[in-house]
């Protein structure tokens, strides 16, 4: 092994190191919120409240900083809807909604965008950079449908494959719209929960989750066809740029 192959070994040991423990903190952190609860959302609800006419923008900061260490965004949405009722409830839960995307878009950019183009290598890199220049918006919002995936935990993974911020803001909140009203308007209903805004809550809740499901099994299957295409005998994936590939042409 030469020099030069040694280092590139140490090197990518140490992307993958350092990837791994951002992995494993975020992880840590969720577990301590999200699901053992050390924070106690009504105590910060009570803290909101306390601050009058400033209220709403306070919620929206505290929000913001608390969805991007995983408390569940649906608690932090009804609590929203609780304290300001169905429109301003509104309104402040996707302003929460777009500071968590960009807080945790950030830090993940910070903290693993090196290791991930280290990892991938600059071509690939380059590629990818090229995707989510085009396609990175609408990856955003559809993640935003998939059930079942933390939005924090996707927002680290797309800043650290370099998502722009704006792309991260726009998306959330196209993206989180759907879900952000549900939630706030459960939790402005919370007292009761057979008036036509719970009703018209839930349906949006079903209708979201039919288009979630439905396009998380619509993209494995291209996913999938993709995969089979690559691999059926007789193949030949397309090589841009490569040394190996020319186009022949022979004289008389």
């Amino acid at each position: 092994m030469t020099d030069t192959e040694g280092a590139s070994a140490a090197s990518r040991r140490g992307h993958i190191v350092r990837l791994a423990l951002f992995a494993a903190f975020l992880l840590g952190l969720f577990y301590l919120v999200a699901v053992s609860r050390v924070i106690d959302v009504e105590d910060v609800r009570r803290t909101v409240a306390a601050t009058g006419p400033l209220a709403p923008l306070t919620y929206v900061v505290v929000s913001a900083v608390l969805g991007a260490v995983f408390v569940p965004g649906p608690i932090l949405a009804a609590g929203s809807g609780v304290l300001f009722g169905p429109v301003v409830g509104l309104f402040v839960t996707l302003g929460a909604t777009v500071g968590t995307a960009i807080i945790t878009s950030l830090v993940g950019r910070r903290a693993g965008r090196r290791s991930a183009r280290g990892l991938l290598g600059a071509d690939r890199a380059d590629r990818l950079d090229g995707l989510i220049e085009r396609h990175g918006l609408w990856a955003v919002v559809g993640q935003r449908f998939v059930p079942g995936v933390s939005d924090a935990l996707a927002s680290y993974a797309f800043g650290a494959f370099g998502v722009p911020v704006w792309q991260m803001a726009v998306g959330a909140f196209i993206g989180s719209a759907p879900r952000a009203f549900v939630y706030t308007a459960l939790g402005a209903s919370i007292s009761d929960l057979s008036s036509p805004l719970a009703y018209a809550a839930v349906a949006v809740w079903c209708v979201t989750a039919v288009v979630g499901a439905f396009a998380t099994h619509r993209g494995y299957r291209h996913w999938r066809r993709r995969g089979r295409a690559g691999n059926r005998p007789g193949t030949v994936p397309t090589n841009e740029g490569s040394p190996n590939t020319h186009d022949t042409a022979e004289g008389p």
